[in-house]
């Protein structure tokens, strides 16, 4: 018996609502899909775990197959997976964490320690002092004791100052997370756009291949009806297979760039950019040598460094200072002796003044000296390499323009003479020959022209990345 379609409700705007709710539709059902959010896809299906944790099984289900099939990402995509998946931004984190967990070892050392000591100590008799009837007992046989000792730090330069370094150690672990993220940013987007130039000319191969087919087949079918030359065709085919071998070599290339990207993002599965991305204008020479002295990652990390070594410098005097340490401690002592009551307490002040160390604290100076200059050096060296970049970068974009212009205008007259080649070859003007160095003419100047396109896009990236605007500069 045959149901004819009806009307029906699916709860759930999921993956799983929306596919039977669309399969549905197609079969002429009414449907109505109901869900408690106020968009599709609001709940687990929203996720984007899957892009995460693809589905592998040995028995090469058609889940696992789709799996390694491919993911098309965008360069904002890629750049989030890659920072949330890499080996190395993740250590990057936990060198945080070390600082972190330093400085609080440093801070310890500041603040006050409350200690607790209990003790049981056996004789074999009582110590006894004293004449007949006037005896004192020294030390019971049984002695139970204990403690409490708060001790506290009323000056201690030296810790204070060994506080601020691990904090500085801290803001300068969060620049370098800062910087190593930039750089895996940085690689990700020249990688995505190695890949994009090389999935661009494997599609100018494939039209080079559609093209050389039909100027085979048209020399196939000249000779089959009596007007053309055996040697047309060995030439048709001949350029056929060149076209055939070099859109080979162009998927092998596709094929190296997207597995170059794959694991930069950490997955076995093929990378496939979805589309251009869309970078923000760059800005001009003089903007760039301007905004790349305080926007560039690396330079920030570097003045980090170099306050650090510069306030290791100038706290080098504590280590001239006496250091003060109070301590409190309500004792019990059971049984009391002649000389330690049940209860009491003891309190302690201890002035500590270094006088002669042997050279050490001089050393340590030194070494912090030399470690400032060196910082210093490394801020300079950082500044000048940042302005060469950008002066490079700058002129390798306004190249890469000229450039791709040129390029275009020789792929537009090598297509038309392409076209007036093979009209006056079908014309019996001109042998085949001509149509065939059209045809490889042809192909060079557009795979010429889109890699010129490209070289734009790179250096477009290279001048934003020269300059501290990447990966900020996605999405305008």
């Amino acid at each position: 018996m045959t149901t004819s379609p009806g009307r029906c409700v699916v709860i759930g705007a999921g993956l799983a609502g929306a596919s039977v709710a669309a399969s549905l539709a197609r079969r002429g059902w009414q449907v109505q899909v109901l869900d408690a959010a106020d968009a599709p896809a609001a709940g687990a299906s929203g996720l984007p775990a899957g892009l995460a944790v693809p589905h592998n099984s040995p028995d090469n289900s058609p889940r696992s197959r789709l799996s390694r099939a491919g993911l098309r990402l965008t360069l904002e995509q890629v750049i989030k997976q890659v920072l949330a998946r890499s080996p190395s931004a993740q250590s990057a984190l936990l060198d945080i964490k070390r600082a972190q967990a330093l400085q609080e070892q440093a801070r310890a050392g500041s603040l006050p320690t409350l200690a607790l000591l209990a003790s049981y100590n056996r004789l074999d008799n009582d110590r006894i002092f004293g004449a007949p009837g006037m005896e004192r007992l020294v030390a019971g046989a049984d002695q139970l004791s204990g403690n409490v000792t708060l001790a506290m730090p009323l000056l201690a330069p030296a810790r204070w100052a060994q506080w601020l370094h691990a904090a500085d150690s801290v803001e300068v672990a969060k620049r370098a997370v800062a910087e190593a993220r930039r750089q895996l940013a940085i690689a990700a987007g020249r990688a995505y756009l190695s890949a994009l130039a090389q999935q661009r000319v494997v599609v100018v191969q494939q039209r080079a291949v559609t093209t050389a087919q039909a100027h085979l087949d048209f020399a196939l079918q000249r000779l089959s009806g009596g007007i053309g030359t055996r040697l047309d065709s060995v030439r048709a085919a001949q350029e056929q297979a060149v076209s055939e071998a070099q859109l080979a070599t162009a998927r092998a290339g596709l094929a190296r760039t997207q597995l170059a990207l794959s694991i930069l993002c950490g997955t076995e599965q093929r990378i496939e950019p979805a589309e251009s991305p869309q970078l923000q204008l760059p800005p001009t020479l003089d903007q760039a040598l301007d905004e790349a002295q305080v926007t560039r990652g690396d330079l920030k990390l570097l003045q980090a460094r170099a306050w650090a070594a510069a306030r290791l410098v100038r706290h080098s005097f504590v280590d001239y200072l006496p250091t003060l340490q109070g301590s409190f401690a309500p004792f019990y002592q059971n049984p009391p002796s002649l000389v330690q009551p049940l209860v009491g307490w003891q309190a302690r002040v201890d002035l500590t003044l270094p006088l002669f160390d042997g050279g050490l604290r001089y050393g340590m100076r030194h070494e912090r000296q030399a470690l400032y200059q060196q910082s210093r050096l490394a801020v300079l060296g950082g500044r000048i390499t940042a302005q060469a970049e950008v002066r490079i970068a700058s002129e390798s974009l306004a190249r890469a323009k000229e450039g791709s212009l040129a390029a275009h205008r020789s792929a537009q007259l090598a297509a038309e003479s392409l076209q007036l080649s093979t009209l006056a070859w079908r014309a019996g003007a001109s042998t085949n020959l001509e149509v065939v160095d059209a045809e490889r003419r042809a192909r060079d100047a557009e795979t010429l022209a889109v890699q010129a396109e490209d070289a734009v896009l790179q250096a477009q990236l290279e001048l934003l990345v020269a300059s501290g605007h990447f990966p900020e500069a996605l999405g305008g």
